[in-house]
This record gives C-alpha cells, structure tokens and sequence, in this order.
C-alpha cells in the first residue's frame, strides 16, 4: 500500500487558517490533494488534522480524514516525523500496512503530480530511507553576511571574501514540498535530513516558503505566471 499524508493542523500564528485560505481561487490545501490525487501513485490520500472546518474542505476536494489528530501532534511543537509516524500506525493498526509513505505538505501549491511520480521513482531506484524535495540557493551561502548588534555587517565565512562565486560549492535547501518515505523510516523515526535520503531536484521557480504576507502575495504572482506561461506554451 502506498499511503498521502497531507497534514494540515488548524492552529497557524503567522498566517491564520493559512491550510484553507484561498490561494489562486483555490483553499491552500486543494493543490496538495489535487497533486496527490493525479499523480496516482496512492492507494489512499488523506488529511491528518485536527480541525473539523478543514476536514470538511479536504473531503470536498477528494481526501479522506479517516481519524482526528490528537492534540499532542497539534500544537506549535508537533513536528513532520511523528505526524506521519502516527498516521502510519493508525493504517496499521487498522489493517492496511503502508510499505511507502508519502508526506505532502498543505501549503505547498507548486507540488505537482509529476513530482510526486519522480520521488517515487527516485526512492525504488535508490533504496533510501527518504526522497525529499529540494532546491538550490540563488546567491552563495559562503559568501552570506549577518546584521551585528551594533548595526554593521560581518561575513559568517570572511575567508571565502575574495573567492569568486562560481569557485564556491552550490548549495540547496529542503523545498518543503514531499517527503517520500519506506512506512519504516517513518515508523523509526529515522532523520529526514541525513545520509539515508536522497534528493528531488526542483528548479527554483518552482519553490516558495509560505510563511508571511509577503511571502503569500510573492507565491501568488509567481504561481499566476506559471500558469500564464504554461496556457502559452
């Protein structure tokens, strides 16, 4: 069995109700679902949440939420690993072991279906633990300048100063995407972020952290000329 899980907590600070707030006429969370649904990679797809409102809009657009999250995984703190580990137990204890789990975060609305198909194909080809996806940084991090407390500026690595850009390794960050995994990794609570995962390459224009208004409005008008771009083509 290959087993979605979108979760989707009810209790966001910095944008309010953000899993369900409409996003390019669409509730958050509809393009997650929608993704998980076309990619048709999944056996069942479903919503861990604690919420009922966002509960209710998962099933409209085709999740299941077979179970309410239990408010020790639903505060500030809960992180990704056990969220998904106790989604995998309650299949399992339920009669229908997962051998893949796949978490997808609601407030993704650029994961595609053919990502999703692509991190499946990655984690059998290389029998890791984890497939996530990631992306690179647009600006070297070696050369990455912090604001002091006296309100001048000094470099985190000042040797790498006269070292020329492209002389420097490129680095990435976790996408915030999907995170494909073995049901035991899971279970394990092996390390997302570590030797036995691999990556999903995304181009950068495919990635937004959804985190401030800012970053809202920035997320829209890029996934609104995406669309363009694509209606073009």
């Amino acid at each position: 069995m290959r087993l979605a899980v979108i979760p989707a907590r009810g209790g966001s600070k910095r944008i309010p109700r953000k899993n369900i707030k409409p996003f390019c006429g669409k509730p958050m969370i509809a393009w997650s679902i929608e993704a998980a649904l076309a990619s048709g990679c999944f056996d069942a797809v479903i919503v861990s949440t604690d919420d009922t409102e966002i509960a209710e809009v998962a099933r409209h657009y085709g999740a299941d939420v077979p179970f309410t999250r239990p408010a020790e995984l639903s505060d500030d703190y809960a992180g990704t690993v056990p969220v998904i580990r106790h989604a995998t137990e309650w299949f399992i204890a339920n009669g229908q072991a997962p051998e893949h789990v796949c978490c997808i975060y609601a407030t993704a609305p650029f994961v595609t279906a053919d990502s999703i198909r692509k991190g499946l194909s990655i984690l059998q080809q290389t029998s890791a633990d984890y497939a996530f996806t990631v992306t690179s940084y647009a600006f070297p991090i070696q050369r990455a300048v912090r604001l002091t407390e006296s309100g001048r500026v000094e470099m985190f690595q000042p040797e790498q100063f006269n070292t020329r850009s492209q002389d420097l390794e490129e680095a990435y960050h976790d996408a915030g995407q999907l995170y494909w995994g073995v049901a035991d990794a899971w279970l394990e609570s092996r390390p997302l972020f570590g030797c036995g995962s691999v990556p999903i390459l995304l181009p950068r224009h495919r990635v937004q952290d959804i985190d401030t208004s800012e970053d809202w409005q920035r997320a829209e008008w890029m996934f609104k000329a995406m669309l363009a771009d694509e209606d073009c083509a």
